[in-house]
């Protein structure tokens, strides 16, 4: 074997590994990264490989423990890269230990941000019995612009969870017309993320590709976690929290 070269047993690395190698371990439980995204973390400061001679990226299992940690707290809590940069620097991280650091809270994970998959194809018959709502009030939430059909004519995944979240809130008195202030927020704040990720969107290789995604992903985690601190804030504020 090749000096600092290395080899991974049941996902244990002895000596260091290609980028290509971690790539093979990570997708096992992360099936959607990929070399740009390994990249990309490493150009925001959450993982810094070996470099040979010749410029080519080297992981050990400490490079590799990281980039786990990153991508669970990612997937699982949804926390921005700030957030897990200041862990890393404060006080590491374990990929198997507990979870540290703001929760947003919402469920959501940096995957529910990619295209739907089409799993979901339900009519409108359907997807009131599916959430528990009246065809009557599906209908008032599609006039509002909080859900609407594919151009199939069917309602998807993200149909289903809006309207699960509308059927929860009638239970305690919320009705359709009460949020409508939320299209016009989540305009407004779609808006501004495709703003701020327009300088990567013209990006022909992949890797800026990549970062257009992470930005987005970002920026979306940012202000999930802005909608939950100013809510909290505001409830303790009134002495109601």
């Amino acid at each position: 074997m090749t000096e600092g070269m290395g080899e991974a047993t049941e996902g244990i690395v002895t000596g260091t590994i290609s980028i290509g190698e971690v790539l093979t371990l990570l997708r096992k439980d992360f099936p959607d990264v990929t070399i740009s995204k390994i990249r990309f973390l490493e150009s925001e400061g959450l993982v810094s490989p070996e470099r040979t001679a010749s410029g080519y990226r080297r992981y050990n299992q400490h490079h590799i423990d990281q980039l786990r940690a990153v991508l669970k707290l990612q997937r699982d809590q949804y926390l921005p890269l700030k957030v897990i940069r200041d862990q890393i620097s404060e006080v590491g991280l374990d990929p198997e230990g507990p979870p540290r650091g703001p929760v947003a809270g919402s469920g959501l994970q940096p995957e529910d941000f990619r295209p739907g998959a089409g799993r979901v194809r339900l009519t409108r018959a359907e997807l009131a019995e599916a959430c528990g709502l009246a065809e009557t009030t599906l209908a008032q939430l599609e006039g509002i612009g909080l859900v609407w059909a594919t151009p199939a004519g069917h309602y998807d995944e993200d149909a289903l969870a809006i309207s699960t979240i509308v059927a929860k809130l009638s239970a305690y008195g919320v009705e359709a017309r009460h949020l409508r202030p939320f299209r016009v927020v989540t305009d407004r704040e779609a808006g501004l993320v495709d703003q701020m990720a327009t300088p990567f969107k013209n990006s022909k290789d992949r890797d800026g590709r990549a970062r257009e995604q992470e930005i987005i992903r970002e920026l979306a985690s940012l202000l999930i976690h802005l909608h939950a601190a100013l809510l909290r804030a505001e409830l303790v504020r009134g002495g109601r929290g």
